[in-house]
């Protein structure tokens, strides 16, 4: 479905192009910057509209600056311009690449059809792209989320990478998204040279052997790119920036791993909305499952509850009164993946050697083991203490 994005302060205005736009509608509100990024960061999930229609009258130049980036940063959009001196805007708007300039006077019949030729527009745009895009393989996007803290979310989510990396060869880049104290690198015992900033500009200008190069490579053959190396970097990053950067890297790697901040954050949302198998991370603690169950809602509510989640249930000994039913009954969904209480996994943590690196003989190393199988390529299989399984042979 092509959607609809109006930015504007014009309350009635935007009413006419609610009505006329229907179930793709999407509103985003002025101030605006030449930057396409600053606007699309503010929607939800942050994927790129097919439609833009921007309200020019309040700064026109303004306005033709942004449609001219969005023309060369994202060719598929169709930007439409409402404004009230068409004779003025008419060549600057035609050299931005504006499709089309309304009045702000025009009715619902006038606004539909011009909506209406936009979206066919767009679907052409974007069904060329389908048919000129490179026919590689589309990789697997693996988010862990997590409504708390503390409940061993960068543990998980970085013996799982290693895991799938040890697995194939080359296959497996993790992606820190906890932006601001992200601490990926950390786990893994690395002093990268650059961070997830550094990415992300190679994704604007379309570089991908740059993007590649900014990549940290782990001895398993893991590639990370980790969070910024400041925090106060985290404020220049958008859910569009992220989408664009996912939608990149499920074309160079099988599998991208997510780990992600505690709760929803915009980026998280911007992950999931290009994520395939959600992994939901809690412990046997009330305050965990209730946070959850809030995010479960949320998911599905945006329709971003896909049937491959997975729920995982870290240190899963009911010593404290909850148990895996308990799990089940508070989310409405069953338990995928239980992991006992490690007892070398601090260890693993203190010194940046996850467990599954060392394959050693831990509960932990089990469960996500189990884990890793049921996303691994048919034939592909990890043996209890994650090595590699010879083909026929049983353990």
């Amino acid at each position: 479905m092509i959607r609809i994005a109006f930015s504007g302060a014009d309350v009635d205005l935007e009413a006419v192009y609610t009505q006329a736009a229907g179930a793709g509608y999407l509103s985003l509100r002025v101030p605006y910057s030449e930057d396409p990024a600053d606007l699309l960061g503010r929607l939800q999930g942050g994927s790129v509209p097919g439609v833009m229609v921007m309200d020019s009258r309040r700064d026109p130049d303004l306005c033709l600056a942004l449609a001219a980036r969005f023309h060369t940063e994202h060719p598929d959009t169709v930007v439409l311009l409402v404004t009230d001196q068409p004779e003025a805007l008419g060549l600057g708007a035609m050299r931005a690449g504006v499709t089309d300039l309304l009045s702000p006077g025009a009715d619902l019949s006038q606004v539909s059809r011009a909506l209406g030729k936009a979206k066919q527009q767009a679907e052409a745009l974007a069904a060329r792209r389908a048919e000129t895009s490179p026919k590689g393989p589309s990789g697997r996007v693996i988010t862990v989320v997590s409504a708390k803290g503390g409940v061993g979310k960068t543990t998980v989510t970085t013996n799982l990478a290693v895991a799938l990396a040890q697995a194939v060869p080359h296959s497996t880049v993790i992606v820190d998204l906890d932006l601001q104290f992200g601490d990926v690198a950390t786990a893994l015992s690395l002093s990268p040279e650059h961070f997830l900033p550094d990415a992300l500009q190679s994704v604007a200008t379309g570089d991908t052997i740059a993007l590649k190069t900014r990549l940290t490579l782990h001895e398993t053959g893991l590639y990370v790119l980790p969070a910024p190396a400041d925090p106060a970097a985290a404020d220049g990053i958008t859910s569009a920036q992220i989408s664009q950067l996912l939608q990149v890297l499920t074309q160079e790697f099988p599998y991208v791993v997510v780990d992600t901040s505690p709760g929803l954050a915009d980026h998280t949302l911007g992950a999931l909305d290009h994520t395939t198998d959600p992994l939901l991370l809690t412990t046997l603690s009330v305050p965990a499952l209730s946070g959850l169950r809030k995010i479960v809602d949320t998911l599905s509510v945006l329709q971003m509850f896909t049937e491959r989640y997975h729920v995982v249930v870290n240190h899963s000994d009911a010593a404290d009164g909850v148990a895996l039913k308990d799990v089940e009954q508070t989310l409405g969904v069953p338990v995928g993946t239980a992991i006992p209480r490690s007892k070398g996994a601090p260890a693993s943590i203190n010194i940046g050697a996850p467990l599954l690196q060392s394959q050693t003989r831990d509960p932990l190393v089990r469960s996500l083991v189990s884990l890793a199988n049921m996303l691994l390529p048919a034939g592909t299989t990890l043996d209890r203490r994650g090595r590699l399984r010879a083909k026929g042979k049983k353990t």
